[in-house]
């Protein structure tokens, strides 16, 4: 991805993006509302497809990548505890104590929305409202920095000491990136500042450019594993992660988050 050229987006499709991004938000705020103990991953993803159906929109997920093997077989990610992201909706009952992250994804009118939030199932302890809490905040920490003439390096940056200071670890090898009519475009995002990622934290922001901010962070370790079904990635020490994301036009006026309410 890091040789494509970078999409930039007109006033007018941008506010396409805009009405994408609000659908994502609101379809958050109705799964936020449904998490509790005793649910499915399978109730949440059922409820977050039939709710971007009622608004003639579809999930950007399901059947993704298309024409190969092992396309993804849900409409929304989830992963619960200590799962780090692309979980597969399924018969899982969510249990009191447990921490899960949803991420949505909609196509809209031809342009995508995509956002990601983490929740508390139940009551939780204090050392997993304090992973979310930190995630959260590292999120808007690195979009602060979503401004036109800053580079990616400043964004991975913000987000590196928020989640450090915290002692905990930000995941590697896992991106942001550019969106648009398509669900993955350039540039890649990392959230971390590491030497052999100076090709994508050099890439300068434009006014046009839209991107996904996207730190997955965790208790633990940061090394990961692919669990067999080809998508569901964990913390290799069992540890807990969060995630938080917004996608973020870069504008002359500074960040403009298009996933928010």
């Amino acid at each position: 991805m890091s040789n494509r050229r970078v999409i930039i987006k007109t006033p007018e499709q941008l506010e396409k993006m805009r009405a994408s991004g609000r659908l994502v938000a609101e379809i958050l705020g109705v799964l936020g509302e449904a998490i509790k103990p005793g649910i499915t991953t399978a109730d949440l993803d059922r409820l977050a497809e039939e709710l971007m159906r009622r608004h003639d929109a579809k999930p950007s997920f399901k059947g993704y990548p298309p024409n190969t093997r092992n396309p993804f077989p849900g409409s929304i990610c989830v992963a619960v505890n200590d799962e780090v992201v692309h979980g597969i909706p399924g018969p899982r009952v969510l249990q009191e104590g447990d921490i899960i992250s949803v991420d949505v994804g909609v196509v809209l009118d031809g342009w995508q929305g995509d956002a990601t939030m983490s929740y508390a199932v139940g009551e939780v302890d204090g050392e997993s409202l304090r992973l979310m809490r930190t995630c959260s905040q590292a999120l808007d920490a690195g979009v602060a920095q979503a401004r036109a003439g800053n580079r990616v390096r400043d964004i991975a940056s913000a987000i590196e000491q928020v989640v450090e200071r915290e002692r905990f670890s930000v995941v590697y090898g896992l991106y942001g990136h550019g969106l648009g009519q398509s669900l993955h475009e350039a540039p890649l995002i990392p959230h971390y500042v590491l030497s052999k990622e100076r090709e994508h934290l050099d890439r300068k922001l434009v006014p046009g450019m839209v991107i996904t901010i996207e730190p997955m962070i965790t208790a633990g370790s940061r090394k990961t594993k692919v669990l067999r079904d080809g998508w569901t990635i964990v913390t290799n020490d069992g540890s807990r992660s969060a995630q938080f994301e917004h996608t973020v036009a870069i504008t002359n006026n500074g960040p403009w988050v298009l996933s928010l309410p």
